[in-house]
């Protein structure tokens, strides 16, 4: 229906097409992209939104059956039907990814242990405190979770997965292997371009790459964050859909840099985590609410001032934060402790 819809906008999707290269011509200054088909296609912006692909495990036994990445409604589709079959699931990686599927494999009753070869779960995305606070959470559940651990080989029967083997030499069984240990972005097309990459195509705030008639939005970009002060990339449904409006009001001529906070969200059995900012680099962290009872917030500074909020079943705290962090108010740390504090009162302050 999206799609029965967009055509009747004046847009036209044409499927299994594989886009190889563009192509530039300085004597008619004409551009088009040549296809694999051999035809070509002709643009005056060409916009890259290519995502990113799964990170292969590189272990031996990686491609028996049973072991399954989650990417596509493909990967969703086959991972229920082997739910149904095994006894035991394993999931290699503790991003939230893995995590999030360890919580639905839990709720339908299948023993799950979780391998991760950092200290700590969600370490890449998240402050230690939220770390522990989830850890906590799925061992509550069930869950057996095994941290600084290096998976080195799936050992299978009859070319099915059958046990996970650790480096230290635990072996743990299971009939589903749930992999989720990152991804790549997609910078394929953008290198046959000729375009700059570095852990993504990189570009500009307007989402503009190297060519000014070439953008790139979503998963497969690398710019400068104004917020975060930094290059960055970002893995989230937020920024593709920001960055992608962002560059298509740049075609339109109205141009405009993209300085969004960044903003994501993972459920969890009921727990539902809501963040915004990035607390990466962080001397500072205040809870706000309560800790014990699974409700609070986190409230994350960087030399006094709040980068970021990450919020444990409390949206009006996330929605909160996301407007004192847009428009650049800071609460002191006492004022974010202090249940008492009403911090909306901030931003009536701001605007009076």
């Amino acid at each position: 229906h999206h799609l029965e819809s967009a055509v009747t906008d004046g847009l036209s999707f044409r499927a299994d097409k594989r886009f190889l290269e563009a192509i530039l011509d300085d004597v008619n200054k004409t551009r088009g992209g040549l296809l694999a088909d051999g035809t070509s296609l002709a643009y005056s912006h060409l916009v890259l939104a290519t995502g990113a692909r799964v990170r292969l495990l590189p272990i031996p036994g990686a491609e028996l059956a049973g072991v399954h990445y989650l990417r596509s409604l493909a990967d969703v589709e086959a991972i229920e039907r082997r739910l149904g079959e095994v006894a035991a699931v394993a999931v290699i990686g503790a991003g939230f990814i893995g995590l999030e599927f360890a919580a639905v494999a839990r709720k339908l009753g299948k023993p799950v242990t979780v391998l991760e070869a950092a200290p700590r779960v969600m370490a890449r995305v998240v402050a230690p405190e939220l770390s522990a606070f989830f850890d906590e959470t799925h061992r509550a559940h069930g869950v057996d979770i095994h941290c600084d651990t290096a998976v080195v080989e799936i050992a299978g029967r009859d070319g099915q997965a059958a046990e996970v083997v650790c480096a230290d030499g635990h072996r743990v069984a299971a009939g589903l292997v749930v992999v989720g240990i990152g991804v790549i972005p997609e910078t394929g097309l953008a290198d046959a371009c000729g375009l700059t990459c570095d852990d993504g195509i990189v570009v500009d705030g307007h989402g503009r790459t190297d060519d000014p008639a070439i953008f790139a939005a979503g998963d497969c970009t690398s710019y400068h964050h104004p917020f975060a002060g930094r290059r960055i990339r970002l893995e989230s449904v937020q920024n593709a859909a920001d960055q992608g409006r962002t560059v298509a009001a740049a075609i339109a001529g109205q141009a405009r840099v993209y300085d969004t906070v960044p903003w994501f969200w993972s459920d969890q059995y009921d727990v539902k985590l809501q963040m915004v900012g990035l607390s990466a680099g962080c001397e500072t962290v205040v809870v706000r609410g309560d800790r014990a009872g699974g409700k609070f917030s986190l409230f994350h500074y960087r030399e006094g001032v709040l980068r970021a909020v990450d919020s444990v079943n409390r949206p009006a705290d996330h929605i909160l934060a996301r407007k004192l962090l847009a428009a650049g108010i800071s609460p002191t740390p006492e004022q974010a402790a202090d249940a008492d504090f009403k911090l909306k009162d901030l931003l009536g302050a701001a605007s009076a």
